[in-house]
C-alpha cells in the first residue's frame, strides 16, 4: 500500500516537473521572440554601432593622456646656470599654464639618481655630457643639448712659477692641492676622467672634493693651488672667481687629444676678456674643453611637453651666446642619451602645424582628438564599403520580422476565436509593408512579401 502511494507521488512530481519545464521553456521562447523583435531593428543596430564607437573613443582617450600641468625639474646649485636656466624655463612655462617646480641638487649625478627613482617625482633634469653611464639608465632620453659647459681650471699663478710657466697640461698638477668637484657633481666625474687619462690619481694631486663656494674660499686663502669647475660662461658662480688675486685660467694645449679620446667633449676657443672685460679674464686667448649641458627626461614624456620645452628653450638660449653661435643650440650633437623621437623631428623641422598656429593647450586637445579620430577612420573607412551589404541585411531583418508575424497568423488561421484578431494583425502588417521604402535592386523582395501577405489574406477569407 505504501509502495502504491510512493509511486503515485513520484508520478505526480514527474508531471509537475514536466509542466514546470514546459512553462519555463514557453517563457524563454517568449523572451527570445521579444529580444529578437527589439534587437534586430535598424535603430538597435545603429545604437549598438554608436555605443561601440563611443567605447573605442573612450579607450583611446585614456591611452593618450594629456601632458601634466605640474612638473618637477632637477637642476643644480642655486648659484649655477642649471638652476638659473630652470628658473627661466619656469617663467616661460607658466605663461602656457604649466607649473614647473625647480629642485636644487648637487649636480649631474644627483640628477641622474633622482630621474632613475620613480618615487622622486622628478620628470626631467639638466645633465652634464660625458658623465652618465647610459647602460644604467635605459629609460632616459635626451630632449636636446642646451649650451656648452667648459671645463674651467682656475689656478694661482704663483703656484706654477718656475715649473714650466703657466698651467697648460694637466700633468703639471702633480703634487698640487686641487679641488676636483663635490660628490654628486658632473665636475667630479669629468675631472676624474681627465686626470686618469693624464696618468694622475687623486693622491698624486692631493685632491679635495669641494663645493664651488668652498673651493673659491680655499683658493682665495691660498689653501688650494687649482680648482676644477664645469660651468657655462654665463654661470653666476664664475663671477666669484674674478676677484681672487693672482688668478688665471688654464689653456689646454692638448685639447684636440682630449676631444679625440672623449668624443662627448668639444674644443672651444675663448677670446681674451670673454668672461670679464673688467677683470681681463682670461688674460689671453685660450682653448678649453666643453661638455654639452643636456635636458634629459623619461622616455614616457608627452610629445606635447617636448614641443613646449624646446619652444621655450629657443627663447631662453638667445641670450646664451658667449661661446656658442647664435642658433647653435638647442642641438642634437654631443648627447649621451638617445634623442627623443619628437625632439628629433622638432629640431629638424620646427614645431608642428598645430603648435605653430594654436595656443599650447588648444593644440594639445586638438592633437589628442586627431590621434583618436585617425585610427577610428582607418577602421571605419573600410566599413563604409560594406554599407550596401549592411543595408540589405537590415532590410532582410525587417522583412523577417514581418514573415515571423505572418507565420503566426497563418498558423492560427483555422482558430475561429482568433479570426478577428488575425485580421487586425494582418491589416497592421499591410500598413507597415506599404510604408517600407526600398531601392530598385531590392524591389523584388518587397513585392514577394506583399504577395505572401496577399496569400495569407486570401486564406483567411476562404475560411469565412
Amino acid at each position: 500500500m505504501t509502495s502504491s502511494y510512493l509511486d503515485l507521488f513520484n508520478q505526480i512530481e514527474s508531471f509537475a516537473n514536466f509542466l514546470a519545464r514546459g512553462i519555463m521553456q514557453k517563457r524563454i521562447e517568449i523572451v527570445m521572440r521579444s529580444l529578437k523583435k527589439h534587437l534586430y531593428t535598424p535603430w538597435a543596430i545603429a545604437l549598438s554601432f554608436l555605443l561601440l564607437l563611443a567605447a573605442l573613443f573612450a579607450v583611446l582617450w585614456v591611452l593618450i593622456p594629456p601632458p601634466p600641468k605640474t612638473m618637477e625639474m632637477a637642476t643644480g646649485f642655486p648659484t649655477g646656470l642649471y638652476y638659473q636656466f630652470g628658473e627661466r624655463l619656469k617663467t616661460e612655462l607658466r605663461g602656457e599654464g604649466v607649473a614647473l617646480q625647480i629642485k636644487a641638487t648637487g649636480g649631474t649625478q644627483d640628477n641622474l639618481a633622482l630621474l632613475n627613482d620613480p618615487k622622486s617625482g622628478v620628470g626631467f633634469a639638466m645633465i652634464q655630457g660625458g658623465v652618465a653611464n647610459t647602460s644604467q639608465y635605459p629609460n632616459l632620453v635626451s630632449i636636446a643639448g642646451m649650451f656648452y659647459e667648459p671645463v674651467w681650471v682656475w689656478y694661482r699663478d704663483t703656484a706654477f712659477k718656475g715649473e714650466g710657466g703657466p698651467l697648460r697640461v694637466l700633468s703639471q698638477l702633480k703634487g698640487k692641492r686641487v679641488s676636483i668637484g663635490n660628490d654628486g657633481s658632473g665636475t667630479l666625474a669629468l675631472s676624474q676622467t681627465m686626470l686618469q687619462l693624464s696618468g694622475l690619481t687623486e693622491k698624486d694631486i692631493r685632491a679635495e672634493k669641494l663645493k664651488p663656494d668652498e673651493a673659491i674660499k680655499k683658493l682665495n686663502s691660498g689653501e688650494l693651488d687649482a680648482v676644477f669647475i664645469v660651468a657655462a660662461a654665463e654661470a653666476p658662480i664664475l663671477q666669484q672667481f674674478y676677484t681672487v688675486p693672482g688668478i688665471r685660467l688654464m689653456s689646454f694645449d692638448q685639447a684636440d687629444a682630449y676631444a679625440r679620446n672623449l668624443p662627448y667633449l668639444s674644443k672651444v676657443s675663448v677670446p681674451r676678456g670673454l668672461l670679464s672685460i673688467e677683470y681681463d679674464l682670461p688674460r689671453q686667448d685660450i682653448q678649453v674643453l666643453a661638455a654639452t649641458a643636456t635636458l634629459v627626461a623619461h622616455d614616457s614624456i608627452s610629445p606635447a611637453m617636448v614641443s613646449l620645452l624646446l619652444g621655450a628653450s629657443y627663447d631662453i638660449l638667445k641670450s646664451y651666446s658667449r661661446l656658442q653661435k647664435i642658433g647653435e643650440f638647442p642641438s642634437s650633437i654631443g648627447l649621451d642619451f638617445p634623442l627623443q623621437i619628437d625632439a628629433e623631428i622638432y629640431l629638424k623641422d620646427g614645431p608642428s602645424f598645430l603648435h605653430r598656429h594654436l595656443p599650447f593647450w588648444t593644440a594639445v586637445w586638438v592633437g589628442r582628438i586627431m590621434k583618436i579620430l585617425i585610427p577610428l577612420l582607418v577602421i571605419l573607412i573600410p566599413l563604409f564599403t560594406y554599407l550596401p551589404t549592411l543595408n540589405n541585411l537590415l532590410l532582410k531583418l525587417k522583412l523577417a520580422r514581418v514573415y515571423e508575424e505572418l507565420k503566426i497568423i497563418d498558423k492560427n488561421a483555422h482558430n475561429l476565436e482568433l479570426r478577428e484578431e488575425n485580421f487586425k494583425k494582418l491589416e497592421s502588417i499591410e500598413l507597415r509593408v506599404g510604408n517600407i521604402k526600398v531601392s530598385r535592386l531590392e524591389a523584388k523582395e518587397l513585392y514577394d512579401l506583399r504577395g505572401h501577405v496577399g496569400d495569407v489574406r486570401s486564406r483567411l477569407n476562404q475560411l469565412k
